[in-house]
C-alpha cells in the first residue's frame, strides 16, 4: 500500500494504539502459580509505588492451618501466596541475615542477595496434630527458575502455631504484605516483592 494513501482516520487510530502504554493492555500473569508463567515486560514507572524493606507485621494468631504455598510471576512483582483454611492469619515479614528453623533454631539455606523471613501466624497442622502443609521438598517449595526477584522459597518448619518460611530474593527490594479472603471461607496470605526500586 501506498503511505500516501492511508486515511487521516488510520493513521490517528494507530497513533493512540502506541500511545497506550503495555501494562495497560497486558494481562498479568497468574498469580500463584507453581509454574513459571509469562512475565509481561513494562516500564517501572507504571508500577505500584510506596512499597518499602522493612518489617511489616501483623500479631493476629489462629488456628487455622496453612494448606499450601504458591508463588507466581507479575509484570512489577513476584509474588508469594499462603493459603489458609479458614480465618486469615497475622505475619511477621523483615529481611534478616539468616532464616532460621523454628524450635531448633538451624539456618535455612537460601540462595539470593538478600533474605526474606515469612513468619505466618498459623500452624501447617490441625488442632489434633495432623498435618495440614506437608511440603515435597522442604528447600523448594516451588520453582522459582526465571523468576526476576525470587531465587529460591524454603521451608523453615512450624512451631507454637505459627510457620516460617524463607524467601531468598535477587537483592534487598522493596516489598508489601496483605492478606485476601477467599475462595469460600479460606484466606491468603499475599507478599509482593518488586523488580526493582
Amino acid at each position: 500500500m501506498n503511505i500516501h494513501h492511508i486515511s487521516r482516520k488510520t493513521i490517528i487510530v494507530a497513533l493512540a494504539i502506541m500511545a497506550i502504554p503495555a501494562a495497560a493492555i497486558a494481562a498479568p500473569a497468574v498469580s500463584g502459580s507453581t509454574s513459571a508463567p509469562r512475565t509481561v515486560a513494562t516500564s517501572s514507572a507504571s508500577c505500584p509505588k510506596g512499597w518499602g524493606s522493612l518489617p511489616e507485621t501483623n500479631s493476629r494468631m489462629t488456628a487455622a492451618p496453612i494448606t499450601n504455598v504458591r508463588t507466581g510471576r507479575h509484570a512489577c512483582f513476584d509474588r508469594l501466596v499462603v493459603d489458609v483454611r479458614g480465618r486469615s492469619a497475622g505475619y511477621d515479614v523483615r529481611y534478616v541475615t539468616n532464616v532460621t528453623q523454628d524450635g531448633s533454631g538451624f539456618v535455612v539455606p537460601l540462595r539470593g542477595g538478600a533474605k526474606l523471613q515469612i513468619v505466618v501466624r498459623a500452624p501447617a497442622h490441625t488442632l489434633a496434630g495432623q498435618p495440614t502443609y506437608r511440603p515435597a521438598n522442604k528447600r523448594e517449595l516451588t520453582n522459582v527458575a526465571g523468576f526476576s526477584t525470587f531465587r529460591q522459597v524454603a521451608y523453615g518448619g512450624s512451631f507454637e502455631g505459627q510457620t516460617t518460611i524463607g524467601l531468598g530474593v535477587r537483592a534487598r527490594l522493596p516489598f508489601r504484605v496483605f492478606t485476601l479472603a477467599g475462595p469460600g471461607s479460606n484466606t491468603r496470605l499475599v507478599v509482593d516483592v518488586a523488580h526493582h526500586w
